[in-house]
């Protein structure tokens, strides 16, 4: 990527390099990812218009996919808008407190994703191995405790890395490579020390990140020995068939996440960097609808409701 010579309006601005700075690509780069984020709010909204709109839905894992359909739309509304303007922008500039707005909308709501995939393997864990205590584990309430707790432990974990970043100061020329304000690509732009915020950092990130991957992992574990343990190919393959939707997006979201988190300042790559974080702030976001739907039959018939109903009005 080559870095031009851009400008900011204030001392106070940071500059966004975005995904390319060859002309050529800004227009054709700025069609796909247009495209790709209304692919993202129409597939998730329908989702939830789908959910809400079909009794048969209305149970604990299509309640966390409702929200995590809504935190998709909300976590890609928080990258891909300002990503749009800075590809055909000019001054390709953003505000320090605009940056930091950004950084932390973009983890809260990610967080929450993961959070909502975690209480999507427990609902799974439950009805596969304790499906006789399935309504009382899974009620109305303990499902509305686990959102809760996903958006209070994520909105926690930016805010103490927002106030993280806000203590540092800056080199000129505040040039950020990447298109939105991310941490490590913020970090190599800091004139302090940034060990100590970097230890806090990577150690915080670790717990936050990690602890919901850990709870899919263990969920993931008696619902392998009871597969293995079912006689028949065919049962084996109902239960796997359950769950198969839910691995797909946990493996997709988690496989870039790790990616990009869990490195050193030493071992970043901007280029390596950019290709996992488009991955789970666009691509990830825009197949969710697809992997749910196509592969669910209650989804297809919620969708097909709503396809029904606009065809007869």
């Amino acid at each position: 990527m080559e870095t031009k010579n851009y400008t900011s309006s204030s001392m106070s601005d940071f500059i966004l390099l975005g995904i390319s700075s060859d002309p050529q690509l800004q227009k054709p780069l700025f069609a796909v990812f247009l495209i790709m984020y209304l692919v993202t709010l129409v597939g998730n909204v329908l989702i939830i218009r789908a959910i809400h709109s079909d009794a048969r839905l209305h149970t604990p894992v299509y309640f966390f996919l409702s929200n995590l359909s809504f935190m998709d739309i909300c976590f890609t509304t928080v990258i891909v808008p300002n990503m749009l303007v800075t590809l055909l922008s000019e001054t390709k500039a953003i505000s320090y407190v605009g940056c930091l707005v950004q950084m932390y909308f973009f983890m809260a709501f990610g967080n929450t994703d993961s959070y909502l995939l975690a209480s999507m393997a427990i609902d799974r864990l439950v009805a596969i191995c304790n499906p006789l205590h399935y309504d009382m584990a899974m009620s109305p309430w303990h499902c509305l405790l686990l959102l809760l707790g996903s958006c209070t432990i994520s909105h926690l974990h930016s805010m103490l890395h927002v106030l993280l970043m806000s203590h540092l100061s800056f080199c000129p020329p505040h040039i950020i490579k990447h298109f939105f304000c991310n941490t490590q690509p913020i970090l190599k732009l800091s004139c302090s020390d940034t060990s100590s915020s970097q230890m806090v950092v990577m150690t915080e990130t670790l717990a936050v990140i990690t602890t919901p991957f850990l709870c899919i992992l263990f969920s993931y574990m008696p619902i392998i020995f009871m597969v293995l343990g079912v006689p028949s190919v065919a049962g084996k393959w109902m239960v796997f068939y359950t769950c198969d939707s839910h691995l797909t997006m946990v493996v997709l979201f988690h496989g870039s996440t790790i990616y990009v988190y869990f490195r050193s300042l030493s071992m970043y790559s901007m280029v390596k960097d950019l290709v996992a974080t488009v991955r789970y702030t666009t691509v990830t976001p825009m197949l969710n609808p697809f992997i749910y739907s196509l592969s669910n039959k209650d989804m297809k018939g919620g969708l097909r409701k709503i396809r029904d109903r606009i065809h007869s009005l």
